[in-house]
């Protein structure tokens, strides 16, 4: 009896703990603590404050106070905190650190707003940084000051910094102390931001030209990419990221860039580094095979012991450069010029470094589910062998084995057929197999490529959700070397499939209303969204129906492109469509220029060179970021414009893949005359879901097989000979706005990225004409002498070197044209300029004012 009852008491405890501990993990918990700690720290600086006003009066009465002296309401204290902020400030800055403890105010303010969730700071990297500056300034004001402030009593670096710089002096003396604060300084420098050691090397280089990190100059002839400015050195600002990663695996982003010039193809490395403990929690890619015995008696349950597991390995990633695209002749002219040019090759040029505080989405941003984890219902398997082998046998087909691989929502029953079963014969049997199993649709694979056995796909009784969580916490995901990484879901195997949408190059995805395409687009932006930073990639998003994207403009400064006059990053004008998709045109011919005076094949190859300095930006050189075209509700469009969003989709598809711009498009009526041949031969990668009728499954694949999909995110995906049947990952809308959320708290560029303006040579002739001259803007002369000065007539160049709107600049240009300064529009090109000088300038300057 008394065993239980230590039992239940001690049971109690342990409830009674748990309870205690989660309250004090609670959101209201954390915001109480942390407005005490704001509340405290807003005390201590009153205290602080005041002491240095009132300390003197009160030191002679808190040296040696009378007994109970302090406790009386008249104790003469003249602190505006009191006696006991008298105290505190007393011992903190006098007996302590002296003037540098105002840190610990700082410490305390930072990190009640943090646990408050009114800013997410880094506490690790702020304590360590406010430890290290007290302790630091307390010693140096120690050895500059050996006492007190002259008539004063006040001691500027406290006892400690007294003692401790007293003691140093008099091991190393007082040059080795001055030296050590220096070096020390400069360390902390160095840890707090990587601008310290290009500082430091041009002090120690005078005739250095250029940091070596410095953003290389704009490019004169492509003033339509914004250039965000770059974040002060000295001011830490908020970090972004909570340091909490319990229950993930802790991903730590390191960005690694080849240093020395043997390195042909510097690129940002993305490194992942997991604890130990989270180790066991990684989703494992794993495809479980069972073999199942060819008798019909049932068998029992087998345990997980009994079951043969095989663990797919990831696909090794293409490292060669793909083949197919256009060779270009090199000017050598150009050549010769870019090739005169060398920047600082012992630092590379770092795209990141516009955007260094950016921090990638964490996975606890995303819903994990309990039902995700495989799990194989033995009495489901061996009732489904019992009755493929009956239906096969009533037909006089035998097969010598049966294997199952469960899958998330299928399940691959692979027979080998006895000697002399012709295939055909147990391929006309899908409908009879189907009718036995009483399965939602059953597909056969007859025979499986690369395997001499014939596949049975067989939904699952009680199929899994495949969270995004997992795929994206997967090793190969992590671990993945593409240059556009697009995690689809899983496998029949269980294994994470992914492809890379450079090396697709453009896909189409399809499928009936309900099925899982908008869930798709969605894993496919994610996934991007937690591989590329916003320097590497841009989104251009069409939506006809305007509320499927709407959630991912918060990120329009990070990610998203537009038209320079555009309002809104996510297009659903038609006419703004047809503008845009012309203008990716002339973005694409533009890159295509650079690329020939470059003398490279595709973008990474262009890239590697700009990023080692061997491209001069002066030149009209710039870094390349991906561009990503998704399209949602193509037929719409199609129905709407017609051959106006066609042929810039086909050229684009065509041309655009070795320089970066790939496109997604999205139907719900996968017919013939909205996904027409020309689409279909420029998109080779192709995402079927489940759709209503055969012919609309060859409509999208070529071959039937999609209509035989179950939904709910089943799905087959096409890019070569044989489709892969994939459960596609389920990420939901609130999981996206989170993710979305978390990206626009961030530092981002002032605009989004600027698509080049695009000028319809069938439009009307140019409003110059109808340009009043009597009113002329008060930045015409000044622009006026901008591109006189750069030779570039380009409207936006005057928008970023005046800082005012697409519209002022464009009525600007305008009236440049009307006075004849500027010609007319020249396409995608700047306009040319008509004025040789200031004194041509004054000429036409004066006539206007006649």
């Amino acid at each position: 009896m008394k065993k239980k009852t230590d039992t239940k008491t001690t049971e109690q405890k342990r409830v009674t703990t748990q309870k205690v501990v989660t309250a004090l993990k609670s959101e209201t918990a954390h915001f109480v603590i942390g407005l005490l700690c704001v509340i405290f720290g807003v005390y201590m600086l009153l205290a602080f404050s005041s002491f240095f006003f009132t300390g003197g009066n009160d030191q002679s009465i808190l040296a040696h106070p009378n007994p109970g002296e302090l406790l009386e309401t008249g104790n003469r204290i003249q602190n505006y905190a009191g006696t006991r902020g008298a105290q505190l400030s007393q011992y903190l800055i006098n007996d302590c650190f002296g003037i540098p403890a105002y840190c610990i105010i700082v410490f305390l303010i930072v990190a009640g707003m943090k646990l408050m969730k009114a800013y997410n700071f880094s506490l690790r990297k702020w304590f360590a940084g406010c430890m290290t500056v007290m302790i630091w300034f307390s010693i140096t004001l120690g050895l500059i000051f050996e006492g007190p402030f002259e008539n004063s009593f006040i001691y500027p670096g406290g006892l400690h910094g007294y003692n401790v710089s007293r003691w140093f002096c008099s091991q190393i003396g007082t040059p080795g102390l001055i030296l050590a604060l220096l070096v020390t300084a400069i360390l902390f420098c160095v840890a707090l931001t990587s601008k310290t050691m290009p500082f430091v090397r041009k002090a120690l280089r005078p005739n250095l030209r250029r940091k070596g990190n410095d953003p290389q100059p704009a490019d004169p002839e492509q003033p339509d990419e914004p250039r965000p400015t770059e974040p002060t050195a000295t001011t830490p600002g908020p970090e972004i990221q909570e340091e909490k990663t319990e229950d993930i695996p802790a991903k730590k982003i390191s960005e690694t860039y080849a240093a020395s010039s043997s390195t042909p193809s510097p690129k940002v490395t993305e490194v992942y580094e997991e604890e130990e403990d989270n180790d066991k929690n990684e989703p494992q890619s794993k495809a479980h095979e069972i073999e199942l015995s060819l008798d019909e008696t049932p068998v029992r349950e087998s345990k997980a012991s009994d079951m043969r597991v095989e663990i797919a390995t990831g696909e090794k990633a293409d490292l060669l450069p793909s083949g197919g695209e256009p060779a270009f002749e090199i000017d050598e002219k150009t050549s010769e010029e870019d090739e005169a040019y060398t920047g600082d090759v012992t630092q590379p040029y770092n795209p990141r470094l516009d955007l260094e505080h950016y921090k990638f989405p964490t996975l606890d941003l995303l819903n994990t589910y309990n039902d995700n984890e495989p799990t194989i219902d033995m009495e489901e398997q061996n009732a489904n062998k019992d009755r493929i082998i009956k239906v096969l046998r009533s037909f006089g087909i035998e097969i010598s084995s049966i294997k199952a691989s469960v899958g998330p929502t299928i399940t691959l029953y692979e027979i080998t057929p006895a000697e002399g079963v012709r295939i055909s014969k147990i391929r006309n049997l899908e409908d009879d197999i189907a009718l036995s199993l009483s399965a939602l649709g059953i597909r056969i694979i007859a025979p499986i490529p690369g395997k001499g056995t014939i596949g049975i796909e067989v939904p699952n009784a009680n199929p899994r959700i495949v969270p995004m969580s997992s795929i994206l916490a997967s090793k190969k995901f992590q671990e993945t070397t593409f240059d556009l990484p697009v995690a689809l879901g899983k496998t029949i195997t269980n294994e994470v499939f992914m492809v890379d949408l450079a090396k697709a190059p453009h896909m189409l995805v399809a499928g009936a209303t309900g099925q899982g395409k908008s869930v798709g687009l969605n894993a496919i932006v994610t996934s991007l969204l937690y591989k590329k930073h916003p320097s590497e990639l841009k989104f251009v998003i069409i939506d006809p129906k305007k509320v499927e994207f709407a959630i991912y403009a918060p990120i329009e400064r990070h990610f998203l492109a537009k038209l320079p006059d555009g309002e809104d990053a996510i297009i659903t004008d038609v006419t703004k469509v047809v503008q845009t998709l012309n203008s990716l045109c002339v973005e694409m011919d533009t890159r295509y220029d650079l690329l020939r005076k470059a003398g490279c094949r595709n973008i990474k190859e262009y890239n590697a060179k700009f990023i080692s300095r061997q491209l001069n930006p002066e030149k009209g050189h710039r870094f390349m970021p991906y561009i990503v075209i998704i399209i949602d509700e193509f037929g719409d469009l199609i129905m709407t414009a017609g051959k106006e969003v066609e042929l810039p989709i086909c050229r684009i598809a065509q041309l655009a893949r070795a320089v970066g711009i790939h496109a997604i498009i999205a139907t719900q009526r996968p017919t013939t005359n909205i996904i027409t041949g020309t689409i279909k031969a420029n998109f080779p990668a192709r995402v079927a879901f489940r759709v209503a009728s055969m012919m609309d499954s060859r409509t999208i694949l070529d071959r039937p097989g999609a209509q035989q999909l179950i939904g709910k995110g089943d799905m087959l995906y096409l890019q070569g000979n044989d489709p892969v049947r994939v459960q596609c990952a389920f990420v939901d809308t609130p999981e996206v706005e989170k993710i979305a959320s978390y990206i626009s708290k961030q530092q981002g560029y002032p605009t989004a990225f600027m698509l080049p303006e695009y000028v319809d040579e069938n439009a009307e002739p140019s409003a110059a004409a109808d340009v009043d001259m009597n009113r002329l803007d008060p930045l015409f002369e000044e622009a006026a002498r901008l591109l006189i000065y750069h030779q570039q007539g380009s409207t936006s160049l005057i928008q970023r070197k005046f800082s005012i709107g697409y519209n002022r600049a464009g009525r600007i240009m305008d009236q440049l044209e009307r006075a004849g300064i500027v010609g007319p529009t020249n396409g995608s090109k700047a306009r040319e300029v008509l004025c040789m000088d200031e004194n041509d300038l004054e000429m036409r300057m004066s006539s206007l004012k006649n």
